[in-house]
């Protein structure tokens, strides 16, 4: 689960630390990179139970 999926477009959200410049500074962006990479991930919270019981 990455947060910040409904973050509003250019609203920088969470600590000046987890900033990251580019392309890829977008909950989107990191999901699609990590859905690239065969990382399982969830949008939603609430997901994470069902995702977790499918890999184990």
């Amino acid at each position: 689960f990455i947060a910040g999926v409904t973050a509003p477009p250019g609203k920088r959200m969470g600590h000046a630390g987890a900033l990251i410049s580019g392309g890829a500074d977008t909950a989107d962006a990191k999901l699609e990179i990590m859905d690239g990479c065969g990382i399982k991930v969830t949008r939603n919270p609430s997901e994470m139970g069902r995702l977790l019981k499918s890999v184990l």
